[in-house]
């Protein structure tokens, strides 16, 4: 079989696929890329989460603790802020 030369627009429509598998290509990866930067901040809201609900366990324990300690002190009763007066239950 003899050589053929592809005619120039043959060689155009060989030129747009290529180009077009490449833009997929890099198109693809920038989605991929994106994919892991969602995944990061997924993973860091995901560990503050975490951290907050510590801490918000953490503040309730020490809430108890000290409403605790004032109730065996003081007995039941209430507690204005803005005086810093304690007023106990008959």
């Amino acid at each position: 079989m003899a050589e053929v030369k592809f005619t120039k627009e043959e060689m155009g429509s060989l030129k747009e696929i290529q180009e077009s598998y490449f833009n997929v290509q890099t198109e693809y990866g920038k989605l991929e890329l994106t994919r892991i930067r969602l995944e990061q901040q997924l993973d860091t809201l995901d560990n503050t989460d975490d951290n907050l609900k510590e801490k918000f366990i953490q503040t309730q324990t020490t809430e108890k603790e000290f409403l605790d300690g004032i109730t065996k002190k003081y007995g039941e009763g209430t507690l204005d802020q803005d005086s810093s007066i304690f007023t106990p239950n008959n």
